[in-house]
């Protein structure tokens, strides 16, 4: 099997590396990411101006645009050779409304559009505790089995959000879960004329059995999201 892999965070994020290890245990890798950080870009494509791409490595492309025209470079290239496109690790969480702004979510929507299928890996971050991204890896890897092991539905593919435990726990469980449609939280603090956001997002509202709150209690949140 041949995967093609892009993020947000930028072709050097140390969650790309995190996914390509998991992935390579699975199969083949062409890399086609962001040239630089694209995190919150959404759904946003480039079509009046040139993309430049330079090869950063064996089988890795780094591409001066977002997230979605990397799925579309990729899909151009090598679409042919590709079974799946995934995308992440991402240095946060992708929960619930999240979704919506993510540059992550949408290189995979991307692809489900044009008739692939894909996932969206994300590690969801709490304050004061660094991520082990080796760990990611180790994560990651047996929902990627699973995910790829299913029948795949046109349409369909899947956010995953893994949590961020402290160092030593056990391996969290991983559970198939709705998306939380609560809004993020709606706080800006004013200095003089400029407004800056400051929504807790850790505080955010949560629904009992949706992702947000499956993956702050230290489970891996899997949500299955249709194109349409």
């Amino acid at each position: 099997m041949r995967f093609i892999i892009t993020n947000d965070d930028g072709i050097d994020a140390p969650g790309l590396r995190a996914l390509e290890e998991a992935v390579r245990q699975v199969g083949d890798v062409i890399v086609v990411a962001p040239a630089g950080p694209q995190s919150g870009c959404s759904h946003r494509v480039t079509t009046n101006a040139i993309l430049r791409v330079r090869e950063a490595g064996p089988h890795r492309y780094a591409v001066e645009g977002t997230p979605a025209d990397c799925v579309r470079v990729a899909l151009h290239r090598f679409g042919m050779e590709a079974g799946w496109v995934l995308s992440g690790v991402n240095d946060g969480g992708n929960l619930g409304a999240d979704v919506h702004h993510s540059g992550t979510v949408a290189a995979v929507r991307e692809a489900v559009l044009h008739g692939w299928t894909g996932i969206a890996f994300s590690q969801y971050k709490r304050k004061g505790l660094a991520i082990d991204w080796a760990e990611v890896t180790a994560r990651a890897l047996p929902v990627l089995r699973d995910l790829t092991a299913r029948p795949v539905e046109p349409g369909v593919f899947w956010s995953v959000n893994l949590p961020h435990l402290e160092p030593g726990s056990p391996p969290p469980e991983s559970v198939f879960c709705p998306l939380d449609t609560s809004p993020l939280p709606l706080s800006f603090r004013q200095e003089g004329e400029h407004l800056h956001y400051d929504g807790d997002y850790h505080g955010r509202r949560r629904t009992a059995g949706a992702d947000v709150e499956v993956c702050f209690s230290g489970r891996v949140a899997i949500t299955q999201l249709r194109l349409y």
